[in-house]
């Protein structure tokens, strides 16, 4: 990268090595450059295989950051999405951040290893802490992803599921969450057991629709490669050779989630997954989810990750809400 600086601003040229990839890098009408231009209040211009970069040192800094990062996404044979850029500036700028504690430098962050393949995708952490849960689901036997929704916490953990079944690591992917949702009980629901509880596991059947198609999902569904099951049909079980994921788990109880970790069994990676603000559970009834933070923090071979408003990558308003209300929550006396 040639940089000349005038004054404050600064120019820099980027060179890339492949021309073809530059179409895709620069998105629709340069749309990808536009979205960066306005995140970071620069300028980019490219000709041939270069792309020049006007603005504040910082400016020029983070935009060769995001630009390199998607380039590099791209030479792995990869698409590049306007989700993917929005995740490439929200990383760089949680990075660049003196409030952010990571362990690794900004280049190690972009160096493939924090990823999750699969078969129809790859999958590249989005924010710090995500970066977090990618090498703890993939270093450890039991994580917990704890924060608020519209994190990636169980999207991730499906994704890394997905990952290990097809690389052969696990002989079976489970899927569980508790049939607890805003107060209603699975009696009062309509039709058999799996009608009941479907709308229960209805998430975790979307997640597995974009690691692997709804084809294959259903066809590995019925060879008992991946169950789906309500956490009640966990009981007296030892999960062995399997990746478990427990989604909602802030709406089980003590019993209940002390219950489904004492099934882990040799091979077993489990993940729990859950928001200890949005418990559905009846007033008075104290979370599972909170109470096994509070019993299990400090053993060694257990890893917590927390998420916050700053790793949501659904839609901006979504960051938004969590944080007005994080925020009337510290408010109150």
């Amino acid at each position: 990268m040639k940089q000349k600086s005038d004054n404050n601003i600064i120019s820099s040229v980027l060179e890339f090595e492949d021309n073809l990839l530059l179409p895709a890098l620069f998105g629709e009408h340069n749309s990808n450059l536009a979205r960066i231009e306005n995140e970071f209040g620069c300028t980019l211009s490219g000709k041939g295989n270069l792309l020049s970069v006007e603005g504040s040192e910082e400016a020029c800094n983070l935009s060769r950051d995001v630009l390199y990062n998607l380039y590099s996404r791209l030479e792995q044979g990869h698409d590049v999405t306007s989700d993917d850029v929005d995740g490439a500036i929200r990383l760089v700028t949680m990075l660049d951040s003196p409030t952010v504690n990571y362990a690794a430098p900004r280049e190690v962050a972009f160096d493939g290893k924090d990823v999750i393949r699969t078969s129809k995708t790859i999958i590249s952490p989005r924010s710090v802490n995500q970066a977090k849960y990618i090498k703890a689901l993939k270093n450890g036997n039991m994580t917990f992803g704890l924060g608020p929704a519209g994190t990636g916490k169980t999207f991730l953990a499906v994704a890394m599921a997905v990952s290990y079944l097809i690389e052969g690591k696990v002989e079976r992917i489970i899927l569980s969450r508790p049939a607890v949702e805003a107060g209603e009980k699975l009696g009062f629901l309509p039709g058999d057991m799996k009608e009941k509880v479907d709308p229960y596991l209805r998430p975790l059947y979307d997640a597995l629709g974009k690691m692997i198609s709804m084809e294959q999902t259903e066809k590995r569904l019925e060879r008992g490669e991946i169950e789906i099951a309500p956490l009640a049909f966990m009981r007296g079980r030892t999960l062995s050779d399997a990746f478990v994921i427990l989604d909602e788990a802030q709406n089980t109880t003590p019993m209940q989630m002390k219950m489904f970790l004492t099934r882990f069994g040799q091979n077993c990676h489990m993940v729990i997954c859950g928001d200890p603000s949005q418990v559905d559970l009846p007033d008075g009834n104290i979370s599972g989810l909170k109470d096994a933070v509070d019993t299990l923090t400090g053993i060694k071979d257990i890893s917590f990750i927390w998420f916050d408003d700053t790793d949501v990558v659904r839609h901006k308003l979504v960051g938004k809400i969590v944080k007005a209300y994080d925020r009337k929550e510290r408010s109150k006396p």
